[in-house]
Formats: structure tokens, sequence, C-alpha cells
């Protein structure tokens, strides 16, 4: 009998021990979890366009191309990666969709940069039409449109905490005719979900 109390006080012991062990490393993850690892919004930056291409020929018959260079920097700043979908950026002028371009589904490494650029050709028999148009370049010399872009995505962490974001960006691009330049002012925000 004072063998099997013996044995049953070293198993009482080390279970113990093992609980105790078991909720210091748990206390630790879980402090890790809400203070380092927790995920963040990944930042968006849009950079102003790049005017790729611009011809505009007004007689006999209205004729314009223009295409339009895009870039979309994402900054990751978690400790695991940004998984986005396929996606389109769309272009307007005065609220009718002119030009769309894909952005194909990628994935951002954890704490990590990343570039999606994208080149965007407009499509003229949709502008030309506009009542606005020829008031625009002949008048004003400038077309200004609207680019909205965005992106569904999660962010995972060891493929355990996973959380839902989705980023938008918005850019007011003005074309001058006249030098033939491109400018933009842009916004982006990000919202994540549970």
């Amino acid at each position: 009998m004072a063998g099997s109390r013996k044995g049953l006080k070293i198993f009482a012991a080390v279970t113990g021990i093992l609980l105790i062990v078991i909720l210091v490393v748990l206390v630790v993850l879980v402090v890790l979890f809400v203070t380092i690892l927790k995920p963040k919004e990944p930042s968006i930056f849009t950079k102003p366009v790049t005017l790729e291409s611009f011809e505009l020929v007004v007689t006999p018959v209205v004729r314009l191309n223009v295409s339009i260079g895009i870039l979309i920097t994402v900054k990751n700043p978690n400790y695991g990666g940004f998984k986005y979908e396929n996606s389109t950026a769309h272009i307007s002028y005065r609220g009718n969709v002119v030009a769309e371009a894909p952005i194909e589904k990628d994935t951002i490494p954890a704490r990590a940069t990343h570039n999606i650029t994208s080149s965007v050709s407009i499509l003229a028999d949709k502008l030309v039409t506009d009542t606005h148009f020829l008031g625009d370049v002949i008048l004003v010399g400038v077309l200004n449109f609207t680019s909205e872009t965005t992106l569904h995505g999660k962010v995972s962490l060891l493929k355990v905490f996973e959380m839902k974001a989705t980023s938008y960006s918005e850019c007011n691009i003005s074309i001058t005719i006249k030098t033939q330049s491109a400018d933009s002012v842009c916004k982006s925000k990000v919202e994540l979900k549970k």
C-alpha cells in the first residue's frame, strides 16, 4: 500500500506540473496573439496614375485612344499572409464605366510589400457618345475620370486564425489634353471582419 500511495503522489505531482505548464503556455500564446500577432489592417497605397498613351483626333471623325497605368502597393504588417481574390479595377467618366482592368488573385507574404500593377485601355466609343465629352475636350481641355478598385481577401496566421479583409481604393484622375499628362489624387481604406 505504501508503494501505491507513493506512485499516486508522483502521478498527481507530474499531472499538476503538466497542467501548470500547459496553462502557462496557453497564457503566453493568448498574450502574444492579443498583442503582437493580432491581425492588422494591410496598408493600401495607390500611386498616381501614369498616362501610357494618348491619341485624340477630332476631325473628320472624333477618335480617342487612351491607356492608363495603375499601381497599387499593399503593405502587409501581419505575421501571416494576406490572400486576395480576383478583382477588377473600374474607370468611370461622369458616372459611366469606360474601362475595366482585371486584377488576378495573389498572396502577399507575411510582413511584406507587394505591388499590383494594371494597364487600362479606355473604351473610346463610350466616351465620345457622352454629351459632355466634346465640351470637356474643346472648352475645358481636361478629361476627368474616377478609378475604383476593391480587393476582397483574408489575413491568416498559422492557418488557424483568419480574418476577412476588404480594401477599397478610389482615384480621381485628370488628363490634360494640351500637355498629354495625367494627375491623380487617391484615397484608400481597409475593413477587417471576423
